[in-house]
């Protein structure tokens, strides 16, 4: 028999995976409304400073409803929480949200979203996780003392695996490595992945605060790594290399603004709350001990290549289609 709570959680942390790492320095979340059984909306987390994902679940929630197109255009998130809490109404008193981290119960670049779904008259919170930083968290607390009938913990060690990023970074350092292969594990020989998965990598490098290449790829492939797919910036570089001398037509030297760090050490990686490493078999090799998460993407092509050889465990947490890659999260095992 199908757990239902279990099922619109899922749900939920289906739709969270897809913004992994793009809301830094927030957590990912995913949200649902549902009233009476019947699935309204699905929504996430996209960005820092962007309405969290319960606001724009119950967004999509109202606009079912009500068909009422002056809401559509309104991505401010006071001016979403206002317009709702003037127009929803009664809409709200039957329905349940679930929310894959427990809503935040403080002022921020956003307004609380429980106070929001208080407000709004909401029946029942089914929330994943609690939320791990107290200046955020009470949510849940608030809620039940305003007679919400909430509960904690559907599918949560799936919910803090999402949130894992956030909570390493919060208090330190999240070190993620990047790579994408053929289907019989060839790293070489030019562009392997989908314009969409490269897009989502550049769309990484727009969020990062450090991006970390070796020597010899900087040497051959004279990147200019950056984020130009999504119109968005280019992150500091750490140049891995015992060697100091580089070509300085490089393209990736001739960023206004950029800091380019040419070091013999991953020392530097501890001064960064979020970094990406690209690169490929040595950089894999050199960095397995600094690594938090794997982001691989696999294309559905075969190269008459010789494939990379690294020898490392690691636990698969998420895997989705994008475009025709397979884009896989795993941790460091």
């Amino acid at each position: 028999m199908v757990n239902l709570d279990e099922f619109y959680m899922q749900a939920c942390l289906d739709e969270a995976w897809k913004y992994q790492g793009l809301t830094y320095p927030n957590p990912a979340v995913g949200a649902a409304v549902l009233i009476e059984g019947r699935l309204l909306s699905l929504a996430a987390h996209q960005r820092a400073g962007a309405p969290h994902a319960e606001v724009l679940a119950i967004k999509e929630a109202y606009y079912r409803l009500t068909k009422d197109r002056d809401i559509l255009p309104i991505t401010q998130s006071l001016h979403l929480h206002n317009y709702l809490q003037t127009h929803a109404k009664e809409l709200f008193t039957k329905a349940t949200l679930y929310v894959t981290l427990e809503p935040c119960f403080h002022y921020g670049k956003t307004p609380p979203c429980s106070l929001l779904i208080k407000n709004l008259g909401f029946k029942e919170v089914v929330i994943g996780t609690p939320d791990p930083n107290p200046k955020a968290g009470g949510g849940a607390r608030y809620l039940k003392e305003q007679g919400v009938n909430v509960r904690i913990g559907v599918l949560e060690p799936q919910c803090k695996e999402l949130i894992e990023p956030f909570v390493k970074w919060s208090m330190g350092s999240f070190v993620l490595f990047k790579y994408a292969q053929t289907i019989n594990g060839v790293i070489d020989g030019g562009i392997i992945s989908s314009q969409a998965s490269r897009e989502y990598v550049h769309a990484l490098r727009d969020r990062i605060d450090l991006l970390v290449i070796g020597g010899n790829t900087v040497r051959i492939d004279r990147p200019i790594l950056d984020a130009r797919l999504v119109g968005g910036g280019a992150p500091d570089i750490l140049i891995y290399s015992k060697k100091k001398r580089f070509n300085e037509k490089i393209p990736l030297f001739g960023i206004e603004g950029r800091s380019v760090y040419i070091e013999d050490s991953l020392d530097r990686i501890a001064e960064h709350s979020f970094v990406m490493i690209e690169g490929g078999e040595g950089m894999m090799r050199a960095t397995k001990r600094v690594v938090d998460w794997y982001l691989q993407f696999v294309a559905p092509k075969c190269r008459a290549m010789e494939n990379y050889k690294f020898d490392k465990k690691m636990e698969f947490l998420h895997t989705r289609k994008i475009d025709r890659d397979l884009m896989i999260w795993s941790r460091n095992g």
